[in-house]
């Protein structure tokens, strides 16, 4: 049951390591559209915040197609990176970083942003009166106060980009040992006759790195709302 073949192992090495580039790489980014939604106002909000939750909505092969148009070999970004930078997206796992980044993106920022916007502005106005700047203060009060919201929009930025298929097989393909993932992998299993036992063994696997995922998470928010109200 539990016999892992060479190839899924595989499979679930690079799920894990996608999903952790692809929120590493995301989180700063995440948490400065986070504050910049939840504390400033600007023209176009409006529709820079509904841009910005698109990929929540949209199809994920469109999303998929538009990386492809962007960043593919032939595309308008991906050309220029590969012409000076040598580097590409495209069919690469870096690629399945990219696209799960942005499909988790959305649910990164939202959680950060209720959870800025949860926190006191009285205490920001006090830190500010007694002399800190703007960075002290975000760094000093704001983002610790705000901490529970970037764990969680972490791990949910996490496990939308383990289970991310769409938009990563779109761009990337499915290329064992180099794009395919556990969702790609399951996607291929199901098509193979007598494919099934692979298919509930990743599956599985999913449910247990999601769940301890989640849980981790949980477990962190909980204990730091008991040490803030001690």
């Amino acid at each position: 049951m539990f016999d892992f073949s060479p190839a899924e192992l595989t499979a679930i090495a690079l799920s894990l390591k996608v999903a952790t580039v692809a929120t590493l790489a995301s989180l700063p980014l995440g948490i400065a559209m986070g504050w910049l939604l939840a504390r400033t106002r600007f023209p176009g909000k409006l529709v820079f915040d509904t841009l910005l939750y698109l990929p929540l909505v949209l199809p994920p092969v469109v999303t998929g197609y538009a990386l492809l148009i962007l960043f593919g070999n032939q595309g308008a970004i991906g050309r220029w990176l590969s012409e000076y930078f040598h580097f590409s997206f495209a069919f690469r796992w870096t690629g399945a970083a990219l696209a799960s980044a942005i499909m988790g993106f959305p649910l990164m920022v939202r959680a950060i942003r209720l959870s800025i916007e949860a926190v006191d502005r009285r205490l920001e106005q006090a830190a500010s009166t007694l002399g800190a700047n703007r960075w002290r203060v975000f760094f000093g009060v704001t983002l610790p106060l705000a901490w529970p919201g970037l764990v969680a929009g972490a791990v949910l930025s996490f496990a939308k980009a383990l289970g991310e298929f769409g938009a990563t097989i779109t761009f990337v393909s499915n290329i064992p040992g180099e794009t395919q993932t556990l969702s790609s992998a399951i996607y291929g299993l199901m098509q193979v006759p007598g494919g099934e036992s692979g298919v509930l063994r990743l599956a599985l696997v999913a449910v247990a790195i999601s769940f301890a995922a989640v849980f981790a998470s949980e477990w962190l928010v909980q204990r730091q709302r008991r040490e803030t109200h001690r």
